[in-house]
């Protein structure tokens, strides 16, 4: 009905003119451009219709808006509320563990979402974040996250090596600047990597934003560190993983050389050299960290899966504390 629609000119009645006013007809460029531009807005035969109702014609609009992902200004949402997750929620929208996720994340917004929670719970957390939104996630977890990362699409997502500690709730937290790295071990990669160091930034502690090949490695190392002081440290009796470092030094030193050579012969990773000593400098730090062999399917089942052949002291030491008893778990 669009193009049998005329447009008229209404003149204004001069004192030669009659009473009643001349209606000409415009057919300029113009006026076609505007009519082209307003039937291209339709896109259903029904538009065309001049009988369409005029609620119908306002739903099918709105229709359109809702499918059009406007700019919107970033919001920065954290979800979890423990020590970590408190600790980088300044200024964000938080999320605890009875926030419903799906009604609390715009589908069509923009910005970093960092989930800072057990690894546990992972699989609700991208299942329920809108689709849209799940490039934006952000994984602070420890240990090995590729396998579930791959499943759900999301391993070229941002993540960060978390080299810090917080005792508990509310307590400041200590950086990961260690004698051998004045720069700080936490790392980061990916789109939301520098919005994630620019808000440790703003806390006084450092994060490292780094290539994706750059990460695996210390991806890696990070893996090692935590698999090895902790398996140690339980198998050993020890209170801390500084005593762990102090009082077991070389059984520490040959777990970690075992496993990385098995990581590297295994993902193909050249790790750069001092890795032993990165760690114990870390281990100092960090030394009242408690000990114990948690999360297992996240932590030491990767290297526990490699094998005895590649890692002989490792899985030794792992059977060894299931027989004292002194795992949460039964071994595969």
């Amino acid at each position: 009905f669009f193009w049998k629609t005329r447009v008229y000119l209404i003149r204004p009645q001069s004192q030669s003119q009659s009473r009643h006013p001349t209606m000409t007809m415009i057919s300029t460029a113009a006026v076609a451009s505007a009519i082209l531009a307003i039937t291209n807005l339709f896109t259903s035969a029904e538009a065309f219709s001049p009988s369409l109702p005029s609620t119908k014609l306002t739903s099918y609009m709105a229709h359109l808006s809702t499918q059009t992902k406007l700019s919107a200004t970033p919001e920065t949402i954290v979800i979890g509320g423990g020590r970590i997750g408190s600790l980088i929620s300044n200024d964000a929208k938080l999320l605890g563990r009875n926030d419903p996720i799906a009604s609390s994340i715009d589908a069509n917004g923009e910005g970093p979402i960092f989930i800072a929670t057990r690894n546990d719970v992972l699989e609700s957390i991208v299942d329920e974040c809108p689709a849209s939104r799940r490039g934006d996630l952000v994984f602070l977890q420890n240990g090995y996250l590729d396998n579930f990362l791959e499943r759900k699409g999301l391993l070229s997502n941002t993540q960060a090596l978390l080299y810090l500690s917080v005792a508990s709730l509310g307590v400041d937290p200590v950086d990961g600047i260690t004698s051998v790295n004045p720069e700080g071990l936490t790392a980061a990669t990916g789109v939301h990597a520098q919005a994630f160091a620019d808000r440790l930034a703003s806390l006084g502690l450092k994060c490292n934003v780094v290539s994706a090949s750059e990460y695996r490695p210390a991806m890696f190392e990070k893996l090692i560190w935590i698999a090895t002081y902790m398996l140690v440290g339980t198998a050993k009796d020890c209170n801390s993983v500084g005593q762990a470092g102090s009082d077991q030094e070389q059984l520490v030193q040959d777990i970690i050389s075992e496993l990385v050579s098995a990581v590297g012969a295994k993902e193909g990773i050249a790790f750069p050299s001092g890795t032993i000593e990165r760690l114990a400098a870390y281990t100092d730090v960090v030394t009242d960290f408690p000990c114990g062999v948690k999360e297992f399917e996240w932590r030491n089942k990767y290297f526990y899966d490699l094998g005895d052949d590649a890692c002989p002291i490792h899985n030794g030491l792992l059977r060894e504390c299931a027989e004292k008893g002194k795992l949460g778990f039964e071994l595969p």
